[in-house]
């Protein structure tokens, strides 16, 4: 990734500030540093976070401004210590999270986002009431057995098993079977009878954990921050990731493969990543990809010059090796769930009631019929 660099003077002109104050920024990570490749001694600056800094200024002398594109990929609005997106990464707790998927269990990554889980809680005897008649075969099916199953009354739990067994729920909407102690992954590629795509269902399992503050993640957190139960804030979590514009992609993405001519091509370009996802490369890797699926792949990025989303990946996956249709949403959905319920008891740490307010303004007067 190539990076345009400045001198410290020109930095430090612009963002009208001492070079004590450049190198404090340096030191906090705001501004990236560089050797100078002409000499050694002499340090550049990005560029691009220079900028970013002097828009954070100009919003924040502009706060009615700043308020209004805080919730547009603005400037952050909550501060978290589960997932962070730099540099085109995607870090988990510190661990960059296509390294971190090469062997790590989807178990394993609830522990790390968490924190504070005794990996023994995954082994417990299931607690599930009953297994659900069979898989469903679109999101909606998932979306309805899973909010059937969060919604049913429990015993009160400690908050690890209440994890574990959230995280299990979510694999039986997709499964229809009771996934027991056996790893999720592994229970859902025996119940789609596709052993063959247990390794790329662990691995898309784990890089669908978390993804900063999605839309789906802020919503979990608006809803714990009213102190709703965990299944809840789940459910909440859930709602926001079927729509067509966040989870529900997928369904767009396998319209358009099956028949690229006749709809229209999803986007490839994600803001956080302009060299591409590396979540949806990682789980691309070693998939034999359908040779229809590869020609498409192939003529959108030389017509794009972008890379894949996550969600077509884990759609190619899905056609790959013959899963059910929907399989994309429920992998999707369920890795992500660890990282709803990590959202969600953080913000329950915080105590604090997220509640934002909203600028009037006139508008059209409705119509009589």
């Amino acid at each position: 990734m190539s990076v345009d660099l400045t001198s410290a003077e020109e930095a430090s002109s612009r963002l009208g500030i001492s070079r004590a104050s450049l190198y404090a920024y340096v030191s906090r990570g705001l501004i990236r540093s560089f050797s100078s490749p002409h000499d050694p001694r002499q340090r550049l600056y990005a560029l691009d976070d220079v900028e970013a800094l002097i828009e954070k200024k100009a919003r924040f002398r502009r706060p009615a401004a700043a308020a209004a594109t805080a919730l547009d990929w603005g400037l952050p609005v909550l501060e978290t210590s589960i997932t962070q997106i730099k540099d085109g990464h995607l870090y988990y707790r510190g661990h960059d999270a296509v390294a971190w998927a090469e062997e790590a269990t989807l178990e394993e990554t609830a522990l790390l986002l968490i924190g504070g889980l005794d990996r023994h809680v995954f082994h417990l005897p299931s607690r599930l009431p009953h297994p659900l008649p069979g898989a469903p075969g679109d999101l909606h099916g998932f979306v309805t057995n899973a909010v059937r199953l969060l919604s049913e009354p429990r015993p009160k739990e400690l908050r690890a098993a209440e994890v574990a067994s959230i995280l299990r729920l979510m694999a039986t909407a997709g499964s229809g079977t009771d996934p027991g102690t056996t790893p999720l992954h592994r229970h859902l590629a025996e119940t789609w009878n596709a052993p063959q795509a247990t390794d790329a269902i662990r691995r898309s399992l784990v890089l669908c954990a978390d993804h900063e503050l999605s839309s789906s993640a802020f919503a979990v957190r608006v809803t714990a921050s009213t102190g709703a139960l965990l299944r809840n804030t789940v459910i909440a979590g859930l709602a926001a990731l079927s729509g067509p514009y966040h989870g529900g992609v997928t369904e767009r993405v396998r319209t358009f493969l099956e028949e690229p001519g006749k709809s229209a091509a999803p986007s490839f370009q994600h803001k956080l990543y302009p060299d591409g996802d590396p979540r949806a490369a990682a789980i691309l890797e070693n998939v034999p990809l359908l040779s229809s699926d590869a020609t498409t792949l192939q003529a959108l990025e030389n017509a794009t010059g972008g890379k894949p989303s996550i969600d077509t990946a884990l759609v190619m996956l899905e056609r790959a090796y013959g899963l059910p249709r929907g399989a994309a949403f429920t992998l999707f959905a369920v890795g992500r769930s660890a990282g709803w319920l990590a959202h969600a008891i953080e913000q329950r740490s915080q105590a604090q009631l997220i509640r934002p307010r909203a600028r009037y303004v006139v508008g059209e007067e409705p119509t009589s019929s």
